[in-house]
């Protein structure tokens, strides 16, 4: 049996690390085509040590087109990094081109914020520092719930700021929607914080079209965080439509499906309890096995482009559409650095046609999350549900359950 311990990483040798540089670096960015919405070597925006990175757009901000998903070194794929080892990986990337550091006060109870504020401090005007409040979380870092009411939303921001070293964050989310708090007393909130300059903009997760427009109403959304990817497609029933109307950014988290989709989780892997994989029906060895004809989609296409299948699948988010901008999760320098050069490939109509074919007729096994997990998902953001003509589940103004 395996038993992976990160979502993508399974070998930091040098020599090997060595060799995936140079064969993911060998694709000539003068021979790539531009996607709709990407461009490269922005002014202001430093060449990374492989050279121009692709940007695209959150908000007013151009950032990498592939961010950094800050929560694997820290919590919820086996025992987390040291904070110095984790400080120098975040470093590491971005010399390699990424602005865009991805994290929360809910991941390993603060301690990814720490990672990412010893990292980025010295950088800080350099790069886009993202964070999410609306957790419970008591003294000792454990998550009791949802609280997004406005004074907790100020306390979460105060100790998110200390721990990341700055006066201000790029940008704040909702990390889910609180059904006891009008999302308009969010908004507002957020509203408020931008303007004492703590905040420059505000983002939602896992949120429905319902409240996205009502949040929009009293602040306008830069950006959703919703999973999103070639094997989890809850985006395309509802959010992505609001997010092109209202221009929005749509960030996919897990972008590569856990890690499954690189096509370096064996289907037989028992995962250990301090790997959140080990909670998902998805990630049953059963499902697993009935699964990888997904990665085995992958690996064809990727056979073409000279690439693995995980960079097939990055580069499948960025060509669906130009406000797309995943966040995959690494906690080795060479993987990030093959999640950067996924930008610079370019997925013809035939590649496209085939990853949708191929994946219309493959019934994925097991639902993308726990139940525990899945039942904090807005009205909308999930897969069979609709917000259409509602409001979602987070209360209108004034109404019980406040």
């Amino acid at each position: 049996m395996n038993t992976p311990l990160s979502s993508s990483d399974s070998d930091s040798h040098p020599a090997l690390q060595t060799r995936r540089r140079f064969l993911f670096t060998s694709l000539s960015l003068a021979t790539v085509p531009f996607l709709p919405g990407l461009t490269f070597g922005q002014v202001g925006k430093p060449a990374g040590a492989n050279g121009p990175v692709a940007t695209r757009k959150i908000g007013n901000r151009e950032v990498s087109a592939i961010g950094l998903g800050c929560m694997n070194a820290a919590w919820g794929f086996g025992d987390p990094m040291t904070k110095q080892d984790a400080a120098r990986l975040f470093r590491q990337a971005a010399d390699l081109g990424v602005t865009h550091f991805d994290t929360a006060e809910a991941y390993g109870a603060w301690l990814s914020e720490e990672m990412v504020g010893e990292a980025l401090a010295p950088i800080r005007k350099d790069v886009f520092i993202v964070t999410k409040f609306g957790f419970a979380i008591d003294e000792k870092g454990n998550i009791a719930g949802l609280n997004s009411r406005p004074d907790n939303i100020r306390k979460a921001l105060e100790g998110s700021l200390k721990r990341l070293k700055t006066d201000y964050v790029d940008l704040l989310y909702q990390h889910r929607v609180d059904p006891t708090v009008p999302i308009e007393d969010v908004a507002g909130t957020v509203k408020e914080l931008i303007a004492e300059g703590k905040v420059r903009a505000f983002g939602l997760s896992e949120a429905g079209e319902a409240t996205i427009r009502r949040a929009h109403a009293v602040q306008p959304v830069a950006a959703l965080q919703n999973e999103y990817s070639v094997w989890s497609r809850d985006p395309e029933e509802e959010v992505m439509a609001v997010c092109e109307e209202l221009d929005i950014t749509l960030v996919p988290w897990s972008p590569v499906g856990k890690g499954f989709l690189t096509g370096t989780v064996p289907p037989d892997s028992v995962f250990p309890p301090s790997d959140r994989r080990s909670t998902m029906p998805r990630f049953t060895p059963e499902a697993m096995k009935a699964n990888w004809a997904v990665v085995d989609l992958l690996k064809k296409v990727a056979e073409r482009h000279e690439a693995k299948p995980g960079q097939v699948a990055l580069a499948w988010l960025l060509a669906r559409k130009p406000f797309i901008c995943p966040i995959p999760g690494s906690t080795q320098i060479a993987h990030i650095e093959e999640n950067l050069n996924a930008a610079k490939i370019r997925l013809t109509d035939a590649d496209m046609k085939e990853i949708e074919d191929g994946c219309a007729a493959i019934a994925v096994v097991g639902e993308r999350g726990a139940k525990g997990v899945m039942d904090l998902l807005d009205t909308g953001a999930r897969a069979g549900t609709s917000s259409k003509g509602g409001h979602g589940i987070s209360p209108l103004p004034g109404k019980p359950g406040q």
